[in-house]
Formats: structure tokens, sequence, C-alpha cells
């Protein structure tokens, strides 16, 4: 058994061309919902759930590192000082609200491992202790109306002897050939058996897979074995750790949303104003 999880990868590794041209200069993750950017979001749930350090991985030979460094760790005095000045002292509340979050540590994705979802991931290995259980959160995926973080490590305080614990939401027939849908092993303990990718008929079940994960060390030695290809999927190693010992398949308790692509963004923002109301 490891410990419970204190540290969450954080992933936006990926050039984003979908989001072109704004992301030639920013990180998609730095595009906003509302007045904050989606990492943002990603960090408050996090830090709702009680993690203590985070690591941002980022795309390298880009500016995302800095610009990430820069939002989370610099105080903005200059800032600070203009709106005292102003007598708007109360607007700078959201910006200390930032800075006073736990230790937030950014790094680039190593560029000599090869393509995959898994590579942010395996990047931050040495930021994690060989006993100690952690959260990876891909920023892409947004969710609304709760911490699937918190739902993560409550359920791990109840599986301890658990390899991995993966989130899952329940979507519509029509739209399961879109997504990595769960096979279950066993439905009454919710263990994994793997995920198919994009089934295009006999979908094993409606539950789709996404990005929030408690796992363990031991998805470093699966992703070392790489996939199809010589690529690294996190979804991969997980299948590999379900083969050994039990994977939790966990319901979200809120509502979870893609900010991949523009479109399902453009929804993404229409939910969060909905939420602000």
């Amino acid at each position: 058994m490891y410990k419970q999880p204190t540290k969450a990868i954080i992933t936006d590794a990926g050039f984003a061309s979908r989001f072109l041209p704004i992301t030639k200069t920013i990180p998609k993750a730095m595009i906003p919902l509302g007045a904050k950017p989606v990492m943002q979001l990603m960090v408050e749930e996090c830090v709702e759930a009680g993690i203590a350090e985070l690591i941002i991985v980022a795309t390298p030979g880009t500016m995302s590192k800095s610009i990430y460094e820069d939002y989370f760790n610099s105080p903005s005095e200059n800032v600070k000082q203009l709106l005292i000045a102003q007598g708007k002292e109360e607007r700078f509340l959201p910006v200390q609200e930032v800075l006073d979050f736990p230790k937030i540590t950014v790094i680039e994705q190593d560029t000599s491992l090869p393509y995959g979802n898994g590579s942010p991931v395996m990047s931050a290995r040495s930021f994690i202790n060989e006993d100690e259980a952690f959260l990876v959160i891909y920023s892409d995926d947004v969710v609304f109306g709760s911490s699937d973080a918190k739902t993560l490590l409550e359920s791990y305080a109840k599986h301890p002897e658990a390899k991995a614990i993966i989130m899952a939401q329940e979507m519509p027939d029509e739209v399961l050939s879109k997504y990595g849908i769960i096979a279950l092993r066993d439905p009454a303990k919710q263990t994994l058996s793997h995920i198919v990718e994009k089934p295009k008929q006999d979908a094993p079940s409606n539950l789709t897979s996404y990005g929030r994960y408690l796992l363990t060390p031991e998805i470093f030695g699966k992703l070392d074995e790489t996939g199809l290809d010589g690529e690294l999927w996190t979804v991969d190693g997980i299948t590999k750790l379900a083969e050994e010992g039990d994977v939790i398949v966990e319901k979200t308790r809120g509502q979870w949303m893609t900010t991949g692509d523009p479109a399902s963004y453009l929804q993404a923002q229409i939910r969060y104003a909905e939420t602000a109301v």
C-alpha cells in the first residue's frame, strides 16, 4: 500500500493546433473560462481536495513554462501598488488567492520521450516518491459541480490496495464512438478490465474514461513499456495495472466536459457562465 496522495501532476503538454493562432502565444490551458484560465480551475479542484503540491507539465520549446510561472508565482507588486494608489486594492484579491495556492512547480515535458499523453506523466516522475500515490489531471477536462480530485482521494481511503482509481461519466449511446469506453471486470466491485478506444459498435458500457486518475508509482514501470507505434499512453499503463490488481472505477458526482477543441470549449464556456449566475 502507498501513502495517501498529497501531490498532483497536471498536464498541458502539446501544441494545441486546433486553437491557433491564440495558442501560438499562450498555452491552451491558459484560455479562460470566465475570468479564470482553465488551468486555474484544475488547481482549485486539487486545492479543494487538500493537495499540497502541484506539478504542471508544460509544452517544451514554447513560452508555456514562463507563462505558468508568471501567472502562479509572480507577486505582481506593480499591479498591487497601482490598485492601492487608486483605492481599488480589493481588485487584487483574486490575484492574491492565486499567489496563496500551495506549492506549484512548472516543468517542461521531457523531449526525449515519445509521443503520447503518458509522456507528461513520465516527465514528472522525479517529483513522486516511491511510497506515495498521486493524482494526474489532464487540463483539457473540466468538471462542474464537484471535485473529482476529492472523490479520488476518498475512494483511495476506502480501497488502499487499489493499483489505480479512474474517474468515469455515463454518456448517451450516440456519442460513445467518440471516447474511451470502460469495460468492467467486476460490475459489483466497479473494477476495470480494459478501455476500448472509440468503439464503432458494441461498446462494453456507457462509461466514458477521461483525464482524472489516482495512480501509484507502479504506473511508471508500465509506461516504460511503450504501446502501439512506440508511443506512451496513460490508458495503456492503467490497463496493464488492471491485469495485476484492482483498478477502481468511480463515477463523477459532477459533469465532465472537455475543452480540447473549439466547439467543446464553447459549450464549456456556456456551462461555466450558467454556474456563475
